[in-house]
């Protein structure tokens, strides 16, 4: 994936989604256990990327006689890992949080410890469209799912569950929670409380896959103009 994006793959490492994990017929443990079983998997993925043979005994993975080669494109200077340096990406889309919750989003402090100076990024859903009232109704079809909260919806199975869970999510309380239409303040808002709080990286995700091209083009021209200013 680093060849193939030109260097710009970034790993991320997460506790899963019921959605995702359950299919593979591993079964679907409680939080507990897969935040267990992630500490486990950040202390192999680390020892890997010291670039010798690693062997692991633990008590949901086992490892024999593993090694990386010739990747030297994994090798950074932040490159090992711990779950304190682990970036985990706050998922909801609520602008609503003041910055010491967009900072626990995080999971650390960015301003002192070892997540000083590493990579913070932070994702903003956005419905690009210069008719509102459609950006909106868009928006709530394809994204209301994030009512839930995310100890909702990681937990959820399958589609029908997902529809289940959202049903009573209003257009409203999409409006409220997604910059919609093609207001640049809104957009820039949005994006700013995470920037306030020390995120590094905001990802911006267009809502609607025939609408991609006229977001770019709108992005280019206006927002990230208003963004650098």
């Amino acid at each position: 994936m680093s060849l193939l994006s030109g260097g710009r793959f970034t790993l991320g490492l997460g506790a899963g989604e019921n959605l995702n994990e359950h299919v593979t017929g591993g079964g679907w443990p409680p939080v507990n256990i897969r935040h267990a079983m992630l500490d486990e998997a950040v202390e192999i993925i680390s020892s890997l990327f010291d670039g010798g043979y690693v062997n692991f005994q633990g008590t949901y993975f086992q490892v024999d006689s593993a090694k990386l080669w010739d990747l030297p494109d994994v090798r950074t200077p932040s490159a090992s890992l711990s779950r304190e340096t682990v970036v985990r990406i706050g998922r909801s889309p609520r602008r609503r949080h003041d910055r010491r919750r967009a900072r626990w989003h995080a999971g650390f402090d960015v301003r002192r410890g070892r997540g000083y100076g590493k990579p913070r990024v932070g994702q903003v859903p956005v419905c690009f469209d210069t008719d509102r009232e459609a950006a909106v109704e868009r928006a709530h079809r394809l994204f209301k799912w994030f009512g839930g909260g995310w100890k909702v919806n990681a937990e959820l199975p399958g589609t029908k569950a997902f529809d289940e869970a959202s049903r009573f999510v209003r257009p409203d309380d999409v409006a409220a929670s997604i910059p919609c239409g093609s207001d640049v303040d809104e957009f820039v808002a949005a994006v700013r409380t995470f920037t306030d709080a020390g995120f590094s990286h905001v990802a911006l995700v267009q809502i609607g896959g025939d609408h991609q091209v006229a977001f770019i083009e709108w992005a280019e021209k206006e927002l990230l103009p208003a963004l650098r200013a």
